[in-house]
């Protein structure tokens, strides 16, 4: 028994360090994947949906037939006493008789039936429902795009980091060798002292760099998890690589793809909001119509000395009324006209608002290709570079080992290689973030 109760906690302990240690790993794709699943506003987003669907229900259900119970009880602790006359009960005229009408203890019970049959301002708010469900669509939509924007750029920030690490430690290796090789000819007498620091200090600039990238390494990662909907600290790994994810993001038919500004979610929007002020301005026009509503009710009554109004015998007095209340709006000092005419407004700014989006969002298509271009062109541009600066400090460390190169000039080769390293690595994340950022416009 003893033996079973110790393996039963040894592998709740093993299940437990298992969960705790669950790690994940996504190409981009699959990073997407979850995040659409799994991010907090994604999350919320789905719920609004949800939310607006109850909401319209909501709505309709208000012209539906409505019942309502009521149930009351009193017990007057001291009853009011009312004189009378006293001649009426053949008492001495100018005298009066104290009287106390009715029972101490009363019940009621009622239900009453309502149903609107016309208003104004119901028929437009169930015409608006359909709208409001729209607008949530089109805001789900455009959640979808952002987080996947905010995915690709997070998931290339990790990369960059990454890279800009592993470079940093090569780098390192580099000059920690040079340093000691010069170190050495120094220590013989054979080098000067200058060559020494000039490499002292170049080495202490690329270890802060190094500091530097495995901190953001980790921040970059926190922040992935968080688009993801993970805890932060989870060990993700990312499976794809900076180079290769940015020659899949290269596309120049991306570029020549039709454009139906009636697929742009920003434009959606513009569009309900446009549907919104026009519902807007029908409910203040209908604040000007009468309403009609019925209603049926029935109850009844029972008083007593004391509380038995749940007994059998127990007698009660029913009561019903049925009825229709017309309310028809006469004057309002010009309220509703004020009313009216600003919804009117609102109304005339929306669309003037739609014509501006239109406008805006094919100027940002125009924008997003230019950017995507360039993105591409320098990404080339960068990775030539990035040849020619490692040619050019290859030669200059050839020439400082025979004492061709000053270490001044190596170290400007070395300076100038770094620079290019880092260009050339934000110019594919460049390409990757403008290629996504085309994407949502054109809402592929």
């Amino acid at each position: 028994m003893r033996t079973t109760i110790i393996s039963l906690l040894l592998l709740l302990t093993w299940f437990g360090q298992a969960q705790e240690t669950a790690s994940y790993s996504f190409t981009l794709e699959q990073a997407i994947a979850h995040a659409l699943e799994h991010n907090y506003s994604a999350l919320n987003a789905d719920r609004d949906i949800v939310d607006a669907q109850k909401q319209k229900w909501e709505t309709i259900a208000d012209g539906l037939p409505q019942i309502s119970g009521a149930i009351s009880y009193q017990n007057q602790l001291k009853q009011p006493v009312t004189q009378i006359p006293a001649e009426f009960f053949g008492g001495e005229p100018g005298t009066f008789q104290e009287v106390v009408f009715g029972q101490a203890q009363s019940a009621s019970a009622a239900a009453t039936l309502t149903q609107q049959i016309f208003d104004g301002s119901y028929i437009v708010g169930v015409q608006a429902t359909k709208a409001f469900l729209s607008y949530s669509q089109n805001n789900k939509e455009k959640n979808t795009l952002d987080v996947t924007k905010s995915v690709v750029e997070a998931y290339g920030n990790v990369l960059l980091a990454q890279e800009s690490v592993k470079i940093s430690e090569n780098n390192k290796a580099t000059l920690e060798k040079n340093l000691y090789e010069t170190q050495k000819i120094f220590d013989n007498g054979l080098g000067d002292e200058e060559s020494v620091d000039q490499l002292k200090i170049t080495l202490s600039s690329v270890e802060n760099q190094l500091k530097n990238g495995r901190r953001l390494e980790k921040i970059t990662l926190q922040m992935l998890n968080l688009v993801l909907g993970l805890p932060i600290d989870t060990p993700t790994i990312l499976s794809e690589n900076l180079d290769d994810l940015t020659q899949k993001q290269i596309d120049f038919g991306l570029l020549d793809s039709a454009f139906e500004i009636g697929n742009n979610v920003d434009y959606k929007l513009a569009i309900n909001l446009e549907e919104q002020r026009y519902f807007e301005h029908k409910l203040a026009k209908s604040r000007a119509l009468p309403t009609l509503n019925a209603f049926v009710n029935y109850g009844g009554n029972s008083f007593s000395d004391r509380f038995n109004f749940l007994s059998s015998g127990q007698e009660w007095f029913g009561s019903s009324v049925m009825g229709f209340d017309l309310n028809i709006p006469i004057f309002s000092s010009f309220k509703r006209s004020a009313s009216t005419q600003r919804a009117k407004i609102a109304l005339d700014k929306a669309r003037t608002q739609l014509t501006e989006a239109e406008e805006q969002i094919r100027l940002q298509l125009e924008s997003a290709k230019s950017d995507y271009i360039l993105a591409i062109e320098e990404y080339g541009t960068s990775k030539e570079n990035l040849a020619l600066a490692e040619r050019i400090e290859n030669k200059n460390q050839v020439k400082y080992t025979e004492g061709l190169a000053t270490s001044f000039e190596l170290r400007q080769a070395q300076t100038q290689l770094y620079s290019t390293q880092q260009e050339y690595l934000q110019s594919m994340v460049d390409v990757i973030n403008k290629k996504t950022a085309l994407e949502t416009i054109l809402n592929n």
